[in-house]
């Protein structure tokens, strides 16, 4: 893994395919909210398969809870909408053949040149990109578990929920004066010039 992918990084805003054929960045796919990102062998991994139908059984809780799930492989498009399917996904597959990911963060699988993937990674990222946590799967143990992920959540939502504590000094009065900024779905800052907007 490239030496600058560390949690507090930021993570780089890939555009790649998306399983229906639409170019997607990270940044699009995560907006203010956190994100799982996996970084996947493909569909041909018992592995991968594995750990993508807990993350579907897990997908009701993180749609709930205001976060996004991406996938990235080196399968095709076809391919990607195979292990989709197969694993009852209803998150983004980006699809990489041209393996711009796996070279970028120096992540090749060398001991499997037939398929020559992505060493499998799980990011659990903050808003903007920002790395919270990393776990290399290459060992299926490696890779983490549904509680993990929901420890992981719940840190970076207490990082990043200003009313995580709706209890907390000024919330109430701050909303009771029509100052909802530090309520969910915050203010979008919008370039200069433009007025702030609403967003989730």
């Amino acid at each position: 893994m490239r030496a600058d992918i560390v949690p507090g990084a930021t993570f780089p805003d890939y555009e790649l395919t998306d399983h229906t054929r639409v170019r997607r960045t990270l940044s699009e796919l995560q907006g203010i909210n956190p994100m799982i990102l996996i970084l996947s062998r493909g569909h041909y991994c018992p592995k991968d398969h594995q750990q993508h139908l807990e993350l579907a059984a897990f997908q009701s809780k993180v749609n709930v809870a205001y976060t996004s799930i991406v996938t990235i492989s080196t399968d095709n498009i076809l391919e990607s909408n195979e292990f989709r399917d197969a694993v009852g996904a209803q998150w983004t597959f980006l699809s990489d053949t041209a393996r711009k990911v796996q070279k970028d963060l120096d992540i090749q699988e060398y001991t499997d040149p037939f398929h020559n993937p992505m060493i499998p990674h799980t990011f659990v990222l903050a808003p903007g990109l920002r790395i919270y946590s990393i776990y290399n799967g290459y060992w299926f143990w490696g890779r983490p578990s549904t509680d993990d992920l929901w420890r992981d959540l719940r840190a970076v939502s207490h990082q990043i929920r200003p009313d995580w504590d709706l209890g907390k000094p000024g919330l109430r009065e701050n909303w009771e004066r029509g100052d909802k900024s530090q309520h969910f779905p915050y203010v979008v800052r919008e370039p200069a010039g433009e007025p702030a907007k609403q967003g989730a």
